[in-house]
């Protein structure tokens, strides 16, 4: 049991050093904009903390031996892991059970994003993550799915903010991928990047921000989406990828802190195309 509890704490520990756990940020800050009731926000963001803290170790488990010979890897990390791998899948299943019993208890709805967000990270590490195309593919429904914790699922607004951040997420790995292309080449490991090379997949990253700045124009806030665009004139620069990625992670930080700030204040999505007003503020369940 300790052995378990050091390797979940491990791997939650490393995720919020990098900065990792921005699909928790997203899901608050939903349950915040929405207005949820406090006991709401409190259990929604709990659930979404643990089941960052199973996918992120089912990661780990899956890649056990890749991390072991990554010279970008905590070796010290990946090595106690591989020594206790029954004491890892023990804590994902009594995880796995905390999570599914909670969400029968308190809301039914946060099945979804422990099926679908939990599922989806489990099969991406398995393989997606060395399909082309499918890499991406499979962060947007993550992007998607995680945040859900922070929502209703029968609420159209949280849906949408939600949509909206898997967008995000999907421009995200676009980048990801391209920054790792090397590095996956040099592994033997398809990923979009290396198919495409980086300076396609660039062209794919910003084929995404126009789709995420159309969607926040047409759903979100003109305003979002003036902002979102912004991320489309960064100037790239390929020695330095990192820095253009936490710039592009920087622009969106600021779009969806308007997109929350309005909905917040007014209950809706003003877009372009429509108003999609939220009946989750106050419900619990």
């Amino acid at each position: 049991m300790l052995a378990g509890f050091r390797i979940v704490l491990a791997a939650v520990t490393y995720r919020l050093k990098n900065l990792e756990m921005l699909n928790l940020a997203g899901g608050v800050s939903i349950a915040l904009a929405l207005r949820l009731e406090p006991l709401d926000v409190v259990v929604r963001t709990v659930f979404a903390f643990v089941l960052n803290a199973l996918v992120y170790l089912n990661n780990d488990y899956v890649d056990v031996e890749i991390d072991l010979r990554s010279a970008d890897k905590d070796n010290s990390k990946a090595r106690y892991l591989a020594e206790h791998k029954r004491a890892a899948f023990g804590a994902q299943l009594a995880l796995v059970g905390l999570l599914a019993v909670t969400a029968v208890v308190y809301n039914i709805g946060l099945l979804v994003p422990l099926i679908l967000g939990g599922g989806i990270c489990w099969w991406y590490s398995a393989k997606l993550k060395h399909m082309p195309y499918m890499d991406i593919f499979a962060m947007f429904i993550w992007g998607v799915t995680m945040p859900l914790c922070g929502a209703p699922v029968d609420d159209m607004l949280g849906l949408a903010m939600a949509l909206q951040l898997g967008l995000f997420s999907a421009v995200f790995e676009a980048i990801q991928v391209m920054r790792d292309a090397d590095e996956d080449a040099d592994e033997g490991v398809r990923t979009t990047g290396v198919v495409l090379g980086k300076r396609r997949t660039l062209i794919l990253a910003r084929v995404l921000m126009i789709g995420t700045t159309l969607y926040a124009a047409l759903l979100m806030h003109p305003a979002a989406a003036a902002i979102s665009a912004v991320a489309l004139f960064l100037p790239f620069i390929e020695s330095n990828i990192e820095r253009y990625w936490t710039r592009v992670k920087l622009v969106y930080g600021v779009s969806w802190l308007v997109i929350c700030a309005w909905v917040f204040m007014y209950g809706e999505g003003s877009g372009l195309l429509a108003s999609i007003r939220s009946h989750a503020a106050g419900h619990s369940h």
